[in-house]
C-alpha cells in the first residue's frame, strides 16, 4: 500500500523538535509523499526548504484567508517567485473562512481572486479552504471559471450538491480524519460513497483532525496518520483497501503533476 498525505504542515513549530521522527513513521507508514500546504508569507519560504531537503515532500505556496488582511501585490510576487522551485507542486492554501472571520469579507475574496489569477498564470493546481461560506466560494469559481484550472477542495465538508458541483468545475475532494470521527464525521460518511473514484484525495491536515483510533491518544496529527483515513474510506465505500489506495495515490500524483 502506497499512501499520498495530499494536505499537511509539517512547517508547523509543533514538529521543530522531533520532524526526521514524524517522517521516519510516515515512511514506516508506507506514506510515500506529503504536500506541505503554505499559510502565509512569513512562513513561506519553510516549506519549500524542508521539500527541498526530503525527497518525499513537496511544497505549496498561497495565503490562507486568515492572513490576507495583511496581504499586498508584493507578498504575491514573493510567493511566485518560489513558487518557481520545482519542489512547489501546487498554490494555496487559499479561499474564504467565513467562521472565525480573521480577515474582513471584502479582504477574504478580493486576494482570493488575485491568488487564482497568478496560480493560472502559473498553471498551478490550487489547493482551497472554505468553511461556512454558505456557497460563497462555489460562487466566485462559478463565475471565474478557468477550462484548465484544476485543484482540490481541502477537508471538505459539505453536500452532496455542493460536491457535485465541486466536481462538475474539475476539482477533487480531500477527505480528513473527521470520516472517523463518530458524530462530527456522520455527515461525511453519508457522503464519500458519492464522490466519483477519480476525485477523491485523503489528507491529514496535521498538526489538526487527528483521525481516530490515534485522536485517542495523541492531539498532534502527523502523515503516518493518513492509512486510518484511508481505511475508514474503503470501509464506508465498502471497497478494497490496496485497490482504493492505489487509486487515490494516482489521483493525488495526477493533480500534483508528479511521477512517483
Amino acid at each position: 500500500m502506497k499512501l499520498f498525505d495530499s494536505h499537511c504542515h509539517l512547517d508547523d513549530s509543533v514538529y521543530d523538535k522531533d520532524l526526521e521522527t514524524v517522517i521516519g513513521r510516515a515512511r514506516e507508514g508506507n506514506v510515500a509523499a506529503m504536500m506541505i500546504a503554505g499559510v502565509n508569507c512569513p512562513r513561506a519560504e519553510k516549506p519549500v526548504n524542508l521539500a527541498r531537503r526530503h525527497p518525499a515532500l513537496y511544497a505549496a505556496v498561497g495565503i490562507h484567508p486568515h492572513d490576507v488582511k495583511n496581504c499586498c501585490d508584493a507578498d504575491l510576487k514573493m510567493l511566485a517567485d518560489l513558487a518557481a522551485d520545482s519542489k512547489v507542486r501546487a498554490w494555496g492554501e487559499i479561499g474564504l473562512d467565513f467562521n472565525r472571520m480573521h480577515s474582513s469579507v471584502k479582504d477574504q475574496e478580493y486576494w482570493l481572486l488575485r491568488q487564482l489569477e497568478v496560480a493560472d498564470e502559473l498553471n498551478l493546481p490550487v489547493i482551497f479552504h472554505e468553511r461556512d461560506t454558505n456557497g460563497r466560494l462555489l460562487e466566485i469559481l462559478d463565475a471565474h471559471q478557468n477550462s484548465d484550472r484544476t485543484g482540490v477542495i481541502h477537508c471538505f465538508s459539505g453536500t452532496r450538491s455542493e460536491m457535485e458541483r465541486y466536481v462538475s468545475l474539475g476539482f477533487h475532494i480531500g477527505i480528513t480524519g473527521i470520516l472517523t470521527i463518530l458524530k462530527r464525521g456522520e455527515d461525511l460518511r453519508r457522503l464519500v460513497p458519492f464522490i466519483p473514484e477519480d476525485r477523491i484525495l485523503i489528507e491529514t491536515d496535521a498538526p489538526y483532525l487527528t483521525p481516530v483510533p490515534q485522536k485517542n491518544k495523541t492531539r498532534r496529527n502527523e502523515p503516518a496518520f493518513v492509512k486510518s483515513v484511508l481505511l475508514k474510506l474503503a470501509d464506508v465505500r465498502e471497497e478494497d483497501p490496496e485497490i482504493l489506495a492505489e487509486r487515490v495515490f494516482q489521483n493525488t500524483c495526477r493533480l500534483y503533476r508528479l511521477s512517483l
